[in-house]
């Protein structure tokens, strides 16, 4: 690897430290850096290769992330489709996808240089919205697509559909549609199942439903899941990944399947997803 791309989340109180000594450290090893803009006004003013962030997942070998999860989720949005590895860094917070802490940076990154280390394909989705029969958006997400009532709004009905055959009508606060990635996120907290990475599935969770046997489904990652949005009158939002999103109307029909391509994560090889499971979640702990 002799181009890597950096993207930090820039207000992080540890973030321009951090990416200086990491410039520097990448220097001495003879790498070339790539920084996009905001990663470089950190720097107080950067001679180096400085892009648009949508750029540079095409222009290097590894891509590194640092920030928590929501600034990884955001990148995975953006290279979606590309080969271009990622290596997350935790700046803070619970970091299930940036799982490298600052203390093993580079150790980390000298066995990924040396090739040590293990490469993790995630599943993402593709998701299309249709309104009075033509499509007004497509969005790709690496957790999840939400359907949920606004705060003040009554439960909502989801009329919902897996390859073209009826599965139920949920009447609650939403419906969370997630990736294994996923589903340690907003689909963990709503009962969700805990699905491992490598698994080629999609769950369905509903948020609150006004019927105790509707319970949490999982489905092969091939099938094709249709919501339409039966209430009127409703506060109803669709979000991708909790972080971007718009307002839906009644009959609106959205479309969920698994995206052609996901995006690639690099892992140190001595990596344990069940340690994660277990440290992250603190299981065990009295």
């Amino acid at each position: 690897m002799k181009k890597i791309g950096i993207i930090a989340k820039p207000h992080r109180e540890k973030a321009p430290d951090v990416v200086r000594e990491l410039v520097r450290w990448l220097a001495e090893k003879k790498i070339e850096t790539f920084l996009d803009e905001d990663t470089a006004s950190l720097l107080g003013g950067f001679n180096g290769n400085v892009f648009k962030k949508n750029k540079i997942p095409d222009m290097v070998d590894l891509l590194l992330v640092l920030g928590g999860d929501g600034t990884f989720l955001s990148v995975g949005r953006l290279i979606g489709g590309k080969d271009t590895p990622i290596l997350g860094i935790n700046l803070g917070g619970l970091g299930f996808l940036t799982e490298v802490k600052l203390d093993d940076i580079y150790p980390v990154l000298g066995a990924v240089l040396k090739g040590d280390y293990i490469t993790d394909k995630r599943l993402m989705l593709s998701t299309h919205v249709h309104r009075q029969g033509e499509r007004i958006g497509e969005y790709s997400v690496l957790n999840d697509v939400v359907i949920t009532k606004g705060a003040l709004s009554r439960m909502i009905t989801l009329k919902t559909y897996v390859d073209s055959r009826y599965l139920t009508t949920y009447r609650a606060d939403g419906l969370i549609i997630s990736t294994p990635t996923g589903s340690t996120a907003y689909s963990l907290a709503a009962g969700g199942p805990i699905i491992y990475p490598d698994l080629n599935v999609i769950a369905l969770s509903p948020i609150c439903p006004h019927s105790l046997s509707n319970r949490p489904i999982v489905i092969p990652d091939a099938s094709k899941v249709e919501v339409i949005l039966e209430s009127e009158n409703e506060d109803v939002l669709l979000t991708f990944d909790g972080q971007v999103g718009f307002a839906l109307r009644a009959k609106d029909v959205v479309e969920i399947r698994k995206a052609e391509k996901g995006i690639t994560l690099i892992h140190p090889k001595e990596r344990n997803y069940y340690e994660t499971l277990r440290t992250k979640l603190r299981w065990g702990e009295r």
